[in-house]
């Protein structure tokens, strides 16, 4: 009896422990270990981080005057596109123009004339034989003037058309071409000019001639920051030089009464000591006249003499006055820290 005893225990307790050992098994498959599943998860996020942080910067702007170096300025009437790393490792930063480019889907962008002119002497034609280089036309005519160091100097001027091509370029369609007032083609014999002769094109950057067409590449020849886009159409607007990218008058008219506005969402961009990821930023005018002024290379006294507010959603909205409305009497310094007798700057009020 105490046998048979004995092997109904022995036989319990090994179904109790067959039971517990299966029911132990199935709680594992079903739990898996963090070790399984810690590693696909970070590895998971930090692609998704790295591809976030390099994506394109979207950008929209209205009414925008553009300083791109101390002479020359950009008139954006309307814009919308990307702001694109230049360098892979490097975020884009208002720092630095040569960070980024402005690649454009939709706009209509402006350079004054006199601006040009002043650019070409200066810089963009700096290894020319041609100086003094002046431009001017109306719609799609388009005069050339300068004077051609050859043997001796000699006054030039051309006439052409002026279209947009493929790649981002304007070309420039020579029709006529007089040296000392006198037709071309009877000095063509004795001084052996041509139009190639106006530019030594292959030592300038983003000047290319080919017979009778003279070809700039404007995101080369002009100063950073680089655009590129498609160039639907270029014309002279007088005193400008106009450029319309892609589709955009439909843009322009439904944005005539906005407020004058830099607007940047996603992304990652630097702007002084400040890394801001996924982008949500928008500079407002809050001067009154037509443009917005903003000075890539000052842009920090703009902010500073502006007024900064953030959003629910951790966005940044910055009010700012344009260029030449910057005061410069809002560095507090740290004697003032020290003396609560001392009086608050000019621009702090007291409650």
């Amino acid at each position: 009896m105490k046998k048979r005893v004995l092997v109904v225990s022995a036989l319990a307790l090994l179904a109790i422990l067959f039971l517990w050992y299966f029911r132990a098994a199935k709680h594992e498959a079903k739990f898996p270990t963090t070790d399984t599943i810690s590693a696909p998860a970070v590895t998971t996020g930090a692609k998704q981080s790295i591809a976030s942080s390099s994506s394109p910067t979207n950008v929209s702007a209205h009414n925008l005057m553009l300083r791109k170096g101390p002479s020359f300025r950009v008139y954006v009437r309307w814009l919308r596109g990307q702001m694109v790393r230049a360098h892979r490792n490097v975020n884009p930063t208002f720092d630095d123009p040569d960070s980024f480019f402005l690649d454009i889907q939709t706009g209509v962008l402006r350079a004054n004339i006199g601006d040009i002119n002043n650019y070409l002497n200066t810089s963009g034609l700096a290894n020319s034989p041609l100086k003094n280089v002046t431009i001017s036309g109306d719609g799609n005519q388009v005069k050339l003037r300068g004077t051609l160091h050859k043997l001796v100097p000699l006054p030039i001027e051309l006439t052409g058309t002026i279209a947009a091509v493929p790649d981002n370029r304007i070309q420039i369609h020579v029709t006529k071409l007089d040296v000392l007032k006198v037709p071309f083609k009877a000095l063509l014999g004795g001084l052996h000019v041509t139009i190639a002769d106006l530019f030594h094109a292959p030592n300038i950057p983003g000047i290319q001639v080919s017979g009778n067409d003279i070809f700039f590449d404007t995101q080369q020849l002009l100063p950073p920051p680089h655009i590129r886009g498609q160039l639907t159409t270029v014309r002279v607007v007088n005193p400008d030089l106009e450029e319309i990218y892609g589709d955009a008058q439909e843009d322009v008219e439904r944005v005539e009464q906005w407020r004058n506005f830099l607007r940047l969402s996603g992304g990652t961009i630097d702007f002084g000591k400040l890394t801001m990821r996924q982008v949500d930023l928008i500079m407002i005018d809050i001067s009154k006249d037509p443009w917005f002024d903003l000075d890539l290379a000052n842009y920090q006294e703009q902010l500073v003499n502006g007024y900064t507010r953030m959003t629910p959603q951790a966005g940044l909205q910055i009010f700012m006055p344009d260029r030449r409305e910057v005061k410069h009497d809002k560095n507090i310094s740290i004697e003032w820290y020290k003396n609560r007798n001392a009086p608050p700057p000019s621009d702090v009020k007291s409650k």
